[in-house]
């Protein structure tokens, strides 16, 4: 479901704009796998999970300044990151363009990962798990690149 705001978003939660199956990487990540994701430009926060529950939400400026192989769980943070699958959608898209925040990690009361937020490039919408299915099959990320950073998409 894609969302636009003003639109179908009227008493939505945010459980029904997340992507359900975002990428993830497993604790072993360093920082250095990270600023390879982190390449390309549609890749705007990394999470950083271990057995589904989310460790950390890693964005460009934790790792700019922190040596390689430090750990990514250490250099992100959850605070001001994630949201709960039932918050309001429209409040919650006020809340992420007034911080200028294009992802939220959406998580449930035990940390466990749910889905991901993701605020479309104009920001009147947000991303469809098809929408994002089809741009890494145009990609086309090898498997040999993914499991050497232990990232890869959630099923």
């Amino acid at each position: 479901m894609n969302l636009v705001r003003g639109h179908a978003s009227r008493g939505a939660t945010v459980a029904d704009a997340m992507i359900r199956f975002p990428q993830v990487c497993g604790p072993a990540t360093t920082t250095a796998h990270v600023r390879e994701l982190f390449r390309d430009d549609h890749v705007h926060a990394v999470l950083v999970v271990d057995n589904d529950k989310l460790m950390a939400v890693v964005e460009r400026p934790d790792v700019t300044t922190v040596p390689p192989e430090f750990p990514a769980r250490l250099a992100g943070r959850l605070r001001g990151r994630v949201s709960s699958p039932d918050a309001d959608l429209d409040a919650t898209w006020h809340t992420m363009t007034a911080l200028r925040r294009r992802r939220l990690a959406v998580i449930d009361d035990h940390q466990l990962l749910l889905g991901l937020l993701c605020l479309n490039r104009t920001g009147l919408g947000f991303c469809a798990d098809a929408d994002i299915k089809a741009r890494a099959l145009e990609r086309r990320l090898t498997t040999t690149a993914a499991h050497e950073t232990g990232c890869g998409a959630r099923t």
